[in-house]
């Protein structure tokens, strides 16, 4: 199925959280002088507006970044995060919102590789223009990201983060990510998988966080922002959660200052509430 687009999306709490972590993740690699991969399973378009096409249907972004924009209370490690983002609107108004792609390239070094796949036509098209000006630094697939894993497992300086996050407008996307998990890990053990999926009340969804905990990795984290309660009829997302397999020692306590102060900024109700949980093996 090729109907999902991110745009309609940008910059909405799930956005929050899982580009949060992105940078946490990145910023955790950069401590070492060695260079690592960002591998990123469903780019989407790289870049989005916010004063203009899908991404102003619903507005998703105004209960998202725009409720942290103007903060000068944040921790640092949120500030950082919104930092990034106030990079791309250096007029201070918030007009854009970069996809996953960029806002990894701006915490990553020169030497850092991106290795980007976007099945979406339309989309992959708008990633390549988006990242054109990254020519050697990143390389852009039109193709199935659950199978182009493959293609650069391990990556070449035996250090990465790979980022998984499919739309899960198909039930198979859910089988889809353990089987790519468990290709991935077979490859490349000692690599930083994130994994981002939708708080739904489908069963496919409730299950997910079970059979990612028996993925053979050595250490795992799950960190879940739910910004209401679930709704009555059973249907829409309620929250995100972001799976981090191998995670570094240091996120446990970062995301239990974090997570507090994204439920007292972006939640609707009195459903708001997160989920932080690890196995540190």
């Amino acid at each position: 199925m090729l109907s999902y687009r991110h745009a309609f999306h940008a910059g909405n709490h799930a956005d929050v959280l899982k580009h949060f972590l992105v940078v946490e993740l990145l910023g955790y690699l950069n401590q070492k002088d060695k260079p690592y991969w960002y591998i990123d399973s469903h780019a989407g378009a790289g870049a989005y507006s916010l004063t203009e096409g899908y991404a102003t249907k619903n507005a998703e972004f105004e209960t998202g970044i725009a409720r942290l924009w103007q903060r000068d209370d944040l921790p640092a490690p949120l500030a950082r995060y919104v930092d990034v983002i106030r990079g791309f609107n250096p007029d201070g108004q918030l007009k854009h919102y970069p996809g996953s792609p960029l806002v990894a390239q701006a915490v990553m070094r020169a030497d850092d590789k991106l290795r980007l796949f976007e099945l979406h036509p339309s989309d992959a098209k708008l990633l390549l223009e988006n990242v054109d000006h990254l020519r050697r630094q990143a390389v852009v697939q039109t193709a199935d990201g659950f199978n182009g894993l493959k293609s650069v497992l391990p990556p070449a300086p035996r250090r990465g983060l790979t980022l998984i996050d499919p739309p899960y407008e198909e039930k198979h996307d859910y089988q889809r990510v353990i089987k790519a998990l468990e290709d991935s890990l077979a490859r490349f053990a000692g690599g930083t998988y994130a994994i981002w999926y939708p708080c739904l009340q489908r069963e496919e969804a409730k299950a997910l966080p079970g059979k990612l905990k028996g993925l053979p990795a050595k250490s795992w984290l799950r960190a879940e922002l739910f910004v209401q309660g679930p709704s009555a009829d059973g249907f829409g997302m309620h929250g995100s959660g972001m799976f981090i397999l191998n995670p570094p020692y240091t996120l446990h306590a970062t995301l239990q200052t974090v997570l507090p102060v994204l439920v007292d900024a972006l939640g609707l109700d009195r459903g708001a509430r997160f989920l932080l949980e690890q196995h540190a093996g």
